[in-house]
């Protein structure tokens, strides 16, 4: 947890704390009702008259913020890798349903105007594929670029996830507005790879901040 341990510093008055679910005062609210990622329950933390000793600060006082800041130059990649893995999951489906899928007599990935389609999903997916490992490598090895390069990382495979699993339903046609077939889900949980970790117009600040 986060608390402001001097009002006066500003962020520079933020410490970080551990806080135990089984500390006096401290329980959750119902799950809350979300678009996607069902399988991943989000709940409010209610925290009332929480006390927790002085040695479960992380860090030194005041420097809470920085922590904080610090981690997401690494979890943004996670959330690249998630947006990733939704995105290539959408294509390989989309790929086997219109192999099957016939229309005028034959199978509609023949059809150039599909071909086309899965071209472009395949291309934006391996260009978010890279940045996504590269930016894996530079957390690894804590390159003074992190901070930029997971943040691009972040914003552009969430953006391409959205596309790709968008474009995938729409390959699918009704079928793909149906919860009979994968591609809908795929959909709604790429959305969330776009606002959490810092929403991608805060990424594009953060980037534009931290310009190589």
């Amino acid at each position: 947890m986060m608390a402001v341990t001097d009002p006066a510093k500003r962020s520079k008055g933020i410490s970080a704390f551990v806080v135990e679910k089984s500390d006096e005062g401290v329980s959750f609210g119902a799950p809350e009702k979300k678009l996607g990622i069902k399988g991943s329950p989000t709940r409010e933390v209610y925290l009332d008259n929480v006390r927790v000793p002085a040695d479960r600060m992380i860090g030194e006082e005041g420097t809470g913020f920085a922590t904080a800041m610090k981690t997401l130059d690494h979890t943004r990649i996670t959330i690249a890798a998630q947006a990733l893995g939704i995105a290539q999951g959408a294509l390989d489906y989309a790929k086997g349903y219109v192999k099957e899928r016939k229309q005028f007599g034959k199978p509609i990935a023949d059809f150039q105007g599909i071909q086309f389609m899965l071209a472009d999903m395949a291309m934006k997916i391996e260009a978010a594929r890279q940045l996504t490992y590269a930016a894996a490598a530079k957390s690894e090895r804590g390159d003074a670029d992190l901070t930029f390069q997971g943040a691009a990382a972040k914003c552009f495979a969430s953006d391409v996830a959205m596309e790709v699993t968008t474009d995938a339903v729409q390959l699918l046609g009704g079928y793909g507005y149906t919860r009979d077939y994968p591609v809908e889900r795929m959909m709604r949980d790429a959305k969330i790879t776009q606002i959490y970790e810092g929403t991608n117009q805060v990424q594009r600040i953060v980037m534009a901040r931290n310009l190589p």
